[in-house]
This record gives structure tokens, sequence and C-alpha cells, in this order.
């Protein structure tokens, strides 16, 4: 197939459509600056500009929807102008070009309300009662995706959870340079079980969304996607850390007392933004301190995937690429 991914000058994105092209297909990509990935075709352009969405997906059979604003902060405007409208449009113009499948990478905080997740299934995206903008308006777009599932435009949802590996700058990144300068705290006792998701695991499954989209009983579904290997917040923390040569989180902060604090720094952002990701908000105090865990079983029967790299594989990479 010729397929578009958006979104591929970020992490994931520059990471599936490499694995596009590496299972055989015609790649092309839609961002506003180079993918930076050899051997495929780049489209310039942003998710607000309509004209440029119908040239990324004229002649495609296939689309991968990574594009996002992706952020703990900022103005709520924003994030539905990308988000809500963006994926509206882009699942308008692909429709209009005769696209047949179309996989919308979501995120399992679309169907998440601020409780514990213990070996669940994909919930329903529930737009109203998500928390944080970017939870929201993901959750909003996703319902729009997959309301658009029709014979001859197959639609899935796939749900990465916290996906990382060498190179990524953001939840690697900020692991790594808040445990340098200390301030990485472990909420309550860091016993919470969670999901994650390595990158190359991460791209495998949006390529086996691609062959599978068309299937009965597949087309219209949502599914979340991890390695399967729950741990608890404080072990995973301290394996990156170790992988990257930080110091390992000691200082325990009560959950109670980082939600009221992310309450607070989220009014002051709204007011006052800072220039980077706020310290901490509320919905990342709850992500931090209650369980994430999900049944893999549907993910992976429907989609015939596996992943290939486990969590000690994982980290294991990221150690060699620290040099370590």
């Amino acid at each position: 197939m010729k397929v578009l991914v958006t979104g591929a000058s970020g992490f994931l994105g520059r990471a599936t459509a490499a694995a596009v092209r590496d299972a055989g297909h015609e790649a092309r990509t839609f961002q506003r600056r180079p993918s930076g990935v050899v051997g495929v075709e780049d489209v310039a352009g942003t998710m607000t500009d309509t004209g440029a969405l119908a040239r990324a997906v004229a002649g495609v059979d296939a689309v991968v929807h990574l594009a996002a604003k992706v952020s703990l902060a900022g103005d709520p405007a924003d994030f539905v102008r990308v988000n809500v409208d963006g994926t509206r449009a882009l699942v308008d113009a692909a429709r209009t070009a005769g696209v047949s499948r179309f996989v919308f990478v979501s995120s399992p905080s679309v169907a998440h309300t601020g409780s514990s997740l213990a070996g669940a299934g994909a919930g329903p995206a529930e737009p109203e009662r998500a928390r944080g903008d970017y939870a929201r308006t993901k959750a909003a777009a996703e319902l729009i995706a997959l309301d658009a599932d029709e014979p001859g435009f197959a639609v899935v949802a796939i749900r990465p959870h916290l996906v990382w590996g060498p190179g990524d700058t953001q939840l690697i990144g900020r692991i790594v340079e808040r445990a340098r300068a200390g301030r990485l705290p472990l909420l309550d006792s860091g016993a919470a079980l969670i999901d994650t998701l390595y990158v190359d695991n991460a791209a495998s499954a949006m390529v086996a969304a691609l062959d599978h989209a068309a299937d009965a009983g597949v087309h219209g579904t949502a599914y979340v996607v991890t390695n399967g290997e729950p741990r608890p917040v404080a072990d995973m923390l301290a394996g990156i850390c170790a992988a990257a040569g930080v110091p390992v989180p000691r200082v325990h902060v009560p959950a109670a007392v980082a939600r009221v604090a992310g309450s607070v720094v989220e009014a002051v952002w709204r007011v006052r933004p800072g220039v980077d990701e706020p310290p901490m908000t509320r919905f990342l105090a709850e992500q931090l301190s209650t369980a994430h865990w999900f049944d893999q079983r549907r993910t992976r029967r429907d989609l015939g995937w596996a992943p290939a790299v486990s969590i000690d594989d994982g980290l294991a990479r990221l150690r060699a690429a620290a040099g370590r």
C-alpha cells in the first residue's frame, strides 16, 4: 500500500514511518518539518491547513494519523484546533481521496477518569470525563474517527501506552532531566503497577493495525497496546535512571498532596504559562499514583501482533545508547 503517516517528525511517528517503509509499503509523511526518515516522501503542512491535508492524502491507500498537540498545558483552543478539528479535516480529506484504511493513534487517557485501571480493556472514549485538555480532545477525535468507519473506509483506533526508547526527549528525556536535578519524587510508595510500550513494539503494532484494519470485528474498534509487562512505577523509574546513569528517585510525596499541588500549578500555568511543561499537574499526579495496566489478549489476537522487545531488553538498549 501507499501509506501516509502524519506526525512523523515526532518520536513515535518517525519510528512508525520507518516501520511502514520496512514492511514493504510506500511511505509518505506529513508534518511541519522534514521527518528525517530515509526513503519516504515528506509533505510539509499543518493539521489546520485543509489544502495541505488534501495534497497529503492524494493517491494514498491508507493513513496512520499520529499528529497531535501533546502537552500537559497550553491554550485549550489550540488542542481543539489540532486534535479535534484537524482530525475531522483529515478524515474528510481521506474519504474524499478514496483512502480505504485509517489508523487513528489515540491514548489510553481517553478512557481514564482518575481511578486505577487494573487488567482493563479499551473502555469507551469519554471526552466529558477525560482528564486534561489533551485527553479530552484526543477522546473527541477518536470518536470522530471511529464514527467514520464504514464499508470501504475501515477505521481502527490504537492507544499506545507510555511509549519510550532511545532518543525519546519527552518521557525518557524529562525523567532523566528531573532525576539528575533531584526533582523526581515517587508518589506514595511508588507501588502502582503501570504498563509501558517500547517504541519498536509500538511501531510494529501500527503496521499490524494497517494489515488488519479491514478485518471483520477489527474495524470500528479501539485497542490499547502495551508490552504487557506491568511493573511498579518505582521499578520502572529506577530502571530508566540506572540506564541513564542518574540518581534513582528516593523522595516520597503523598499522592493527595501532589494532586493538590498539580491543580495549583495548572491554575498558575493558565495565567502565566512557563517555557516548559509544568512540573506537576493533577493528571500527572493521578497517572503516577494509580495502577494503569491493560488486558492485551484481544489486542494480540485481533491484530496478530506481539511485542518483540521486552522491557529488560529495552532498558539494555537505553543503557547502550547512553554509552553505559
